[in-house]
């Protein structure tokens, strides 16, 4: 039945740090990037969503530096994704301009110093981004 129900007994930290060579895909100016992290737990049927939070706005960057540390309460490192989605700031509708899944439990342990991760985002899944395109980040985990 995987983690329905289970409590946080943990907590996952996120150091996002910087985006570099977006691509412009704005018509008038450039893009207005903000970056967004989904924690789940991968129980195959019953995925459960951990926790959400979101980044600041960056105005006309494509080499976005957010400097910003966020923390997301989690029932154990055991299949644990983040997902993380980077988004370009509309009027009306923000477009999904990049996206990146990374498996937790395969980069950090409990207790380690945090990891420093630079993960290209998928330029198949956001159009917009250039293929040298790259987040950078580090994760870490305490009980």
């Amino acid at each position: 039945m995987g983690c329905m129900g289970s409590k946080p007994k943990g907590t996952l930290t996120i150091y996002l740090d910087k985006i570099t060579n977006l691509s412009d895909g704005d018509w008038m100016g450039k893009t207005d990037p903000y970056v967004t992290f989904v924690c789940e737990q991968d129980n195959w049927v019953f995925d459960q969503t951990m926790g959400k939070v979101t980044s600041t706005k960056k105005a006309n960057d494509l080499n976005p530096v957010y400097g910003e540390t966020f923390t997301i309460p989690v029932a154990s490192l055991k299949n644990l994704v983040l997902k993380v989605n980077v988004y370009d700031d509309d009027i009306g509708f923000d477009d999904k301009v990049g996206c990146v899944d990374i498996k937790v439990d395969d980069i950090i342990s409990v207790g380690q110093e945090p990891v420093l991760i630079e993960k290209v985002i998928d330029e198949k899944k956001g159009k917009w981004f250039s293929k040298d395109s790259k987040i950078y980040l580090k994760l870490s985990y305490t009980e």
